[in-house]
């Protein structure tokens, strides 16, 4: 085979990665303090769509994470840039946050509930069973159906709570389409996020705690991955995969001497 190419780029992950529940995990500053030091183009992703950039910044800041506006990459900003690729100046009805209306907001996109192009599923706090139904009757009439990410999941600190994955099998169930998901694991989001740094994927490299979002994502975008032991999946679970990241290291701490 042939050997890798340094690496120039850095995406990793945000949740399990940098933070958990929260909480900055032990060497995440540090790396990206060398990051920022080192000069090389970086992305933090996040496959929650609720938050904007400005907003992950201010809380990660708080945290004591320095992250820049323009280093985050969120499945919003993938989505919004899908859309804008696809059919620019568009219309949808959207159910989600303000980082996902955000995102299309500034594409230029129409969001409405008459006769959209698109039907948009992104993250929420309270989904809600109207806008769910009112989601089923536009893809029943047209409407393309969209979703920010496949997450069937997400965390909080009382457990595991619905994510968009699970909102949109209800949607899929009721209205007989499947949405096309933006987010991880699909590798336009590494791509759209390498063209935004203006990165090779030769030359990239992708750190997850997750094998089947992260790691997959990574590899079909023909980077190199990283898994990090501090998130989701655990050193027995990898084997049960078929396919393998390219390293797995403990933490993010142990990536701090090779940026």
């Amino acid at each position: 085979m042939a050997e890798r190419k340094p690496i120039e780029s850095w995406l990793t992950d945000m949740d399990g990665v940098l933070i958990h529940e929260g909480v900055p995990i032990p060497g995440a500053d540090a790396f990206l303090k060398k990051l920022r030091e080192s000069g090389k183009p970086f992305l933090v992703l996040t496959n929650n769509s609720i938050y904007t950039p400005r907003d992950l910044h201010a809380r990660l800041s708080r945290m004591g994470l320095e992250v820049p506006v323009a280093n985050i990459w969120t499945s919003a900003l993938a989505t919004a840039q899908f859309l804008d690729d696809q059919r620019p100046g568009g219309s949808a009805y959207v159910i989600g946050e303000a980082g996902l209306t955000t995102a299309l907001h500034d594409i230029g996109y129409v969001l409405t509930d008459q006769d959209p192009d698109y039907v948009v599923l992104g993250e929420t706090r309270t989904y809600s069973f109207e806008a769910m139904t009112t989601a089923v009757r536009l893809i029943k009439n047209g409407a393309r159906f969209i979703g920010t990410n496949p997450d069937e999941t997400g965390p909080s600190p009382a457990g595991p709570l619905p994510a968009t994955g699970a909102v949109a099998a209800l949607i899929t169930k009721a209205s007989g389409k499947k949405p096309y998901f933006a987010g991880k694991p699909n590798p336009l989001m590494m791509r759209t996020g390498l063209n935004t740094l203006g990165a090779h994927s030769e030359t990239s490299a992708m750190i997850g705690d997750r094998m089947d979002t992260d790691v997959l994502a990574g590899m079909e975008a023909g980077m190199q991955t990283f898994l990090v032991l501090t998130g989701l999946t655990t050193r027995e679970q990898i084997d049960r995969f078929p396919f393998r990241p390219s390293h797995v290291v403990d933490t993010i701490a142990d990536l701090v001497d090779i940026v």
